[in-house]
């Protein structure tokens, strides 16, 4: 299988007007962050949407980053982060998130 070059561009910021999908509080908040070859380090997931989540977190993590996300038990989610203001940080995810395990996590309204 062979990558074409758009698959690994930075993304810029993601600004609330322009995010793909709407983003949900979340129901279990722990989540597990590991950027490449570092110690995992634990964090909150504050908010979800299938495409992407806002997590604070107390390590050094930034804008353009590869990380991977544990959300409640899950397999690991590859993503990227987009953003990142202090202790908070946005990741866009590699794939968009499974439906199931959204509706696990969220919670739903309306």
């Amino acid at each position: 299988m062979g990558y074409t070059s758009f698959q690994f561009r930075k993304l810029p910021p993601a600004r609330l007007e322009h995010r793909d999908g709407l983003r949900h509080p979340v129901l279990f908040g722990k989540v597990t962050v590991r950027r490449h070859a570092q110690r995992p380090l634990s964090a909150l997931l504050v908010d979800l949407s299938v495409y992407g989540c806002r997590i604070l977190h107390a390590g050094r993590v930034k804008a353009g980053d590869r990380v991977w996300l544990r959300l409640a038990g899950s397999e690991t989610i590859g993503a990227t982060v987009v953003w990142s203001e202090g202790d908070r940080l946005g990741c866009k995810f590699d794939n968009n998130l499974d439906r199931s395990l959204f509706r696990a996590l969220t919670l739903q309204t309306g």
